[in-house]
């Protein structure tokens, strides 16, 4: 829920008629991002199924009798997976429901496949162990029996298991108890606490608080050893309970219309650009389920479901090729090739921060389903298709834009925007996306291409290689850009030797550090200032709200000669400026120096 709004301001007074659907379309929660889990090969469990209706040992034995033969193949072919109901009502079995009734999904075969799962992309999904997950299993038993199995199995991860003790089950109470002594124990050892079974109910708030980093749990992130990764339940905390940090929901068991709704629900709430959707993930009777989400979704939807999930990977691949072509079409038309600065036009500039910050939202999302840096082709299976999605963008084009984007919010929040310009749509997280590890690696390994060339004495291979090398250029700031051009300029003609122990970014921020010290000199020397006093709070990285503290903004604008100043923007201006007018021009000029390097 947003912060500070209550239920009846989001949601007004007829509640009823709002719906989860127009809850995530007006992105009160997030959507949901489910995925269909087989454990078993649906020709599995078709022929098992239709063997043991036909009563035939082997698909051999069939073939002995007609009867068989019929009985056999009804059940390979006509008999749908999930149940169905007609129009009266009347319920035909599919082949899960004659599965669930054998036990299939309780054997270990089944939740080894579920375990695996869940290991193989736990990194990708919790984002390195910063969200928690919730698993929800179909009895106490099976809770119990994943609890041992994820200890063994991942002795990593902080886990803990969570039923109510007052439930009977078909194992008996004396395992049941046996089983929370053994969980008290393991949570009292991981996070050095003294819970027993009469203070049980403290254990489970204590549980509560750490998955929602709330009471003495606020700042937990910033001690990944005491954050619980997984929780496994039966149906404990999958209704009305809320953390922003959890953010998938593993399913082995069979659930119905709201139980659903308020199960999926435990993983919407928002929280930020890593969390871009809820994950669920369900494994019992796959097919059944779907029938059941569907169902349930028709229902708490309004029949308007639109919205209500995420776009699979194969979507947010075609919407970022979609997107990177805009704006690759913004600099092209602008005439910028390589993306190497930004479009001169206030336009231009503000369509592209919006559809940066758009490419940046379904990159999350993609992210978080598979999406890695490195593979430019992905194949992905559907339910009855192969997709190839190529990209049309790899990492060094995305690092180039971010740095455009960087470019953009230092520009919105200089001293010198146009009173007139239109704020740029400009997201604060963005512009802390890190440009310069793999564009430094990516530039120097040019760099290195080139200075070969140039002993080559090939112009052909010189100027292919050159022009490999501007091309990284484009990753760097404006201002860097300039110096790398200077740099190659004093190469070329021989005013400079390249040392092999130095990197191609060396030799910028040599210039770069050239350039400001002679910058700050001069315009020390042009208004008669104090040079050491601009120097000390050049190195300070000042900003507006802190310029002037301890009173050092005056006191520069004070060190300068007046009557030399007054002559400095005379010969600018090519007019006779009152002294007033000076004053004004000094701190403008000196508050940008300062402010914008």
């Amino acid at each position: 829920m947003k912060k500070g709004c209550t239920t009846s301001d989001v949601f007004g007074n007829e509640l009823h008629r709002y719906s989860i659907a127009d809850g995530i379309r007006d992105k009160n929660v997030l959507g949901f991002d489910p995925y269909k889990v087989m454990t078993f090969n649906e020709i599995d469990m078709r022929e098992a199924v239709a063997l043991d209706k036909a009563k035939a040992t082997s698909v051999l034995d069939v073939f002995d009798d007609p009867n068989k033969e019929k009985i056999y193949y009804h059940y390979m072919n006509e008999v749908p997976m999930a149940g169905i109901k007609d129009v009266n009502g009347k319920y035909t079995k599919g082949i899960e429901d004659y599965l669930i009734a054998n036990g299939q999904y309780k054997t270990a075969e089944h939740q080894h496949t579920v375990i695996n799962d869940i290991l193989a992309n736990w990194t990708m999904i919790s984002h390195n162990n910063k969200f928690h997950a919730i698993l929800a299993t179909s009895s106490i038993p099976e809770a119990i029996e994943y609890y041992r199995k994820f200890k063994e199995a991942a002795p990593q991860l902080n886990i803990t298991a969570l039923f109510d003790p007052s439930i009977d089950n078909t194992e008996g109470c004396t395992v049941k108890e046996d089983a929370l002594v053994e969980l008290i124990e393991d949570y009292n050892l991981l996070f050095h606490l003294t819970f027993s079974i009469p203070s049980y109910s403290a254990m489970k708030k204590d549980i509560q608080n750490r998955l929602a980093h709330k009471g003495p749990y606020q700042r937990i992130e910033k001690t990944p050893s005491e954050q619980l990764n997984l929780l496994i339940v039966v149906d404990q905390m999958l209704t009305g309970y809320d953390s922003k940090w959890v953010n998938v929901l593993y399913l082995d068991k069979i659930l119905h219309y709201e139980n659903i709704i308020q199960a999926f629900s435990r993983t919407n709430r928002l929280f930020g650009p890593d969390k871009p959707f809820g994950i669920i993930k369900y494994y019992r009777a796959p097919f059944t389920m779907e029938r059941n989400i569907e169902d349930a979704v028709k229902l708490y939807s309004g029949d308007r479901p639109l919205g209500m999930f995420a776009s699979k990977l194969d979507k947010n691949l075609d919407e970022l090729n979609r997107i990177f072509g805009e704006i690759e079409s913004i600099f092209v038309n602008a005439g910028i090739k390589d993306f190497d600065q930004l479009p001169k036009e206030m336009s231009e500039r503000n369509k592209f921060a919006k559809l940066f910050k758009q490419f940046n939202e379904v990159l999350e999302a993609a992210k978080v389903q598979g999406f890695v840096w490195g593979e430019t082709e992905y194949i992905i299976k559907k339910q009855d298709s192969i997709l190839n999605v190529s990209l049309d963008f790899d990492e060094h084009d995305y690092k180039t834009l971010a740095q455009r984007y960087k470019e953009l919010y230092s520009e919105s929040t200089g001293s010198s925007q146009p009173e007139d310009s239109v704020p740029y749509d400009l997201v604060g997280y963005l512009t802390t996306i890190n440009t310069d590890e793999i564009d430094t690696e990516y530039m120097n390994s040019r760099f290195d291409k080139y200075k070969k060339a140039l002993n080559s004495d090939n112009p052909q291979d010189i100027q292919s290689a050159k022009e490999e090398l501007h091309r990284s250029f484009a990753s760097l700031s404006q201002e860097d850009q300039k110096y790398a051009n200077l740099f190659l300029h004093d190469l070329e003609t021989g005013d400079v030797k390249t040392d092999p122990s130095k990197t191609l970014r060396d030799y910028i921020s040599e210039y770069s550090c050239r350039a400001k010290n002679d910058q700050i000199h001069r315009i020390s020397v042009c208004l008669g200032m104090d040079e050491s006093l601009l120097r000390s709070m050049m190195v300070l990285n000042l900003s507006e709200s802190n310029l002037n503290e301890y009173g050092r903004f005056e006191k520069l604008k004070s060190s300068v000669d007046k009557q030399k100043s007054k002559q400095y923007f005379e010969k600018i201006e090519g007019c006779s400026l009152s002294l007033p007018k000076v004053n004004m021009k000094i701190d403008k000029l000196l508050r940008e120096f300062i402010l914008r390097g």
